[in-house]
């Protein structure tokens, strides 16, 4: 029976601390160990940017992205916005040469070659000091990319990332609360991090870089805005959260592509932690190093710890000899268990109308999010990964907007 507890005890102990206990540190740390705050004021002349966005066959989602980017609240002489098409087979390109009088740019890369390649091949006609990176299926805050800006107006920043609002639809601001739940709480840890020195992963879905540290190539299969925050530390400078740069990001259109989703998103961040794997070194490194081992591999071991603690649970329910209450509550435990199983299959096979039941909504955003997470793994570990993205479809009504 010992080594099933202590095996239960480190399961239970890793999924505490990385939920828990880490952001119970940070707020620790930030007392004791308060990073210099970051200097936003509005600079006497404001720099030339570039607002850069990647797509690929986005006709359904672009227009009222590209809409929010031409009325963003920042001067026009002093901006560029470029859509990368990644050899769009549908009506994107049309799409953005209708914004051609409102100075939207449109290259297109033949050959569908993948994100973080196409984004390898749009540097040359970059012309901004600084570069804002959006996706083509969320809003942002007309005033976000200010706000971005003005944080990079403070030399020690190199990164500012917004700050990202779950949403029911594109071009919607009512918070969805499966998804926004989980989005709250990690633009809340972004903000204790940013206290106590930097955020160790910039959002995919708004972001600013200086040029310089943005023309840089990466491998196709590596994850850009992950990187971006990691190539900062190892510049000297540091990724912040902007709070007030807001990027409203709609829910995925539905459970099966959020799966998906996951499991490429985090195959392609693990690669790329191991890409930056110095970074690891509390020795060189000290907190940036802890806080990248806790938020990124630790969050990521997770679900393996869950799996452990299942099967030490299980273990436990049947060793001969134990005592009752480690019984009962091993049983109790797998019931738990079975009756997450359950909801979590009504919430994935739900067909009835409408949205299924919050709870079994929930338990199948959980325990999907843990299968993919492990099939995620085995992606990264195993294989090199697929450079040619799929976007994910967001939701398209405005349905509680």
């Amino acid at each position: 029976m010992g080594p099933w507890l202590v095996l239960l005890a480190l399961s239970v102990g890793v999924v505490v601390y990385s939920y828990a206990l880490y952001p119970l540190l940070l707020l620790i740390v930030a007392r004791v160990r308060r990073a210099p705050a970051v200097v936003r004021e509005a600079p006497a002349q404001w720099p030339y940017i570039t607002i850069t966005l990647p797509a690929y066959n986005a006709q359904d989602t672009l227009r009222p992205v590209l809409e929010g980017l031409v009325h963003t609240d920042y001067p026009r002489d002093r901006r560029q916005i470029v859509v990368v098409s990644d050899g769009s087979t549908d009506g994107t390109d049309d799409l953005v040469r209708e914004y051609a009088s409102h100075g939207v740019e449109l290259l297109r890369i033949e050959g569908r070659l993948g994100k973080t390649e196409i984004e390898n091949r749009a540097f040359d006609a970059l012309r901004g000091e600084i570069i804002v990176n959006t996706d083509a299926s969320v809003t942002i805050d007309p005033k976000a990319v200010r706000h971005l800006v003005a944080a990079l107006g403070d030399p020690t920043v190199g990164v500012a990332s917004g700050r990202d609002v779950s949403v029911s639809s594109v071009g919607a601001k009512a918070h969805v609360a499966s998804e926004a739940a989980y989005v709250g709480y990690e633009m809340w840890v972004r903000d204790l991090e940013t206290a106590v020195g930097g955020i160790i992963g910039s959002s995919g879905c708004l972001y600013a870089i200086r040029a310089p540290l943005h023309r840089r190539k990466l491998p196709g299969h590596l994850s850009r805005d992950f990187s971006s925050a990691l190539w900062a530390q190892l510049n000297g400078v540091r990724a912040v959260s902007v709070r007030d740069a807001v990027c409203f990001v709609p829910r995925s259109a539905g459970m099966h592509i959020e799966y998906r989703r996951k499991i490429r998103t985090m195959s392609r961040g693990i690669q790329t932690l191991f890409y930056h794997k110095v970074l690891l070194d509390p020795i060189r490194y000290g907190v940036f190093a802890w806080c990248l081992w806790s938020h990124k591999l630790i969050r990521w071991l997770v679900p393996w710890a869950m799996v452990s603690g299942v099967i030490a649970v299980g273990a436990l329910a049947v060793v001969s000899g134990a005592p009752l209450i480690v019984t009962w509550g091993a049983r109790l435990a797998l019931t738990g268990t079975a009756g997450v199983a359950v909801l979590s299959a009504l919430g994935w096979y739900w067909r009835g109308a409408g949205s299924p039941p919050k709870l079994a909504s929930t338990a199948a955003y959980f325990v999907s999010g843990t299968v993919a997470a492990l099939v995620a793994w085995k992606r990264a570990l195993l294989e090199r990964g697929t450079p040619v993205w799929e976007p994910t479809p967001r939701a398209l009504t405005t349905a509680g907007s």
